[in-house]
């Protein structure tokens, strides 16, 4: 995957030299990123070098230009991907045009359609880049490689499963039960740096309110302080 990327981006160099440190860049970016993944999960367990070496086997790195899809609804749902740099999000579209955000994903954030990936079947929602972002893609069978072979991958997707359905529950008891402003100011608390990184209406859209809401909100706080 890498020595294609490289060879690609080398193909217009003339020289040797040109070429060499065109891979050499590439090579220590890529080994860069996989140092990031590596760290994102030993601050859950440790990893072995050969646990290392079946997470290089499973994933693919990816780029992605701002804007871009890496998921549309209604294509079959391939891939999990982990967001090494840049910043991701996941939103399906009503009948009216009007887009509903499901998830942001910024640096150190999985982000999948698992009900799709599990099944095989195709994708309920929509997964763009919000800034340009480097990934790894992991499918469903190197999930199951890593799952039955990093013992502390098993447990640590276990617990991340649990957290993620409490955090599921809490956010649709707050959209029953709360007022836009105590969303929008759980979402800060929760969320701080995120919150720093969104245009306007897209925190709107996640927090289910109108980007007006939002300026409102922010208005009535500015004048408190």
């Amino acid at each position: 995957m890498l020595s294609i990327g490289i060879l690609h981006i080398s193909a217009g160099f003339a020289t040797p030299g040109n070429s060499q440190r065109i891979i050499s860049i590439f090579a220590a970016r890529f080994l860069f990123m996989l140092g990031t993944l590596f760290a994102y999960f030993e601050r859950g367990f440790s990893l072995s070098e050969a646990e290392k070496d079946v997470i290089r086997a499973v994933v693919l790195k990816r780029k992605l230009k701002k804007t871009e899809f890496l998921q549309r609804e209604g294509e079959i749902a391939r891939y999990g991907a982990f967001v090494a740099r840049g910043f991701l999000r996941s939103y399906v579209i009503d009948n009216k045009g009007k887009e509903h955000i499901i998830q942001f994903a910024p640096e150190n954030w999985w982000i999948s359609d698992n009900h799709g990936l599990s099944e095989g079947v195709k994708a309920s929602f929509f997964i763009d880049a919000i800034e340009d972002s480097d990934i790894f893609l992991c499918d469903l069978a190197g999930h199951l490689t890593m799952m039955q072979k990093i013992p502390g991958y098993a447990a640590s997707f276990q617990a991340g499963m649990q957290k993620r359905a409490a955090a599921k529950d809490k956010r649709i008891v707050h959209s029953l039960s709360a007022t836009a402003e105590e969303r929008y100011n759980d979402f800060l608390e929760t969320y701080p740096s995120i919150a720093q990184r969104v245009p306007q209406h897209m925190l709107a859209s996640y927090l289910g309110v109108t980007p007006e809401t939002i300026s409102r909100i922010r208005k009535l706080q500015s004048q408190k302080k």
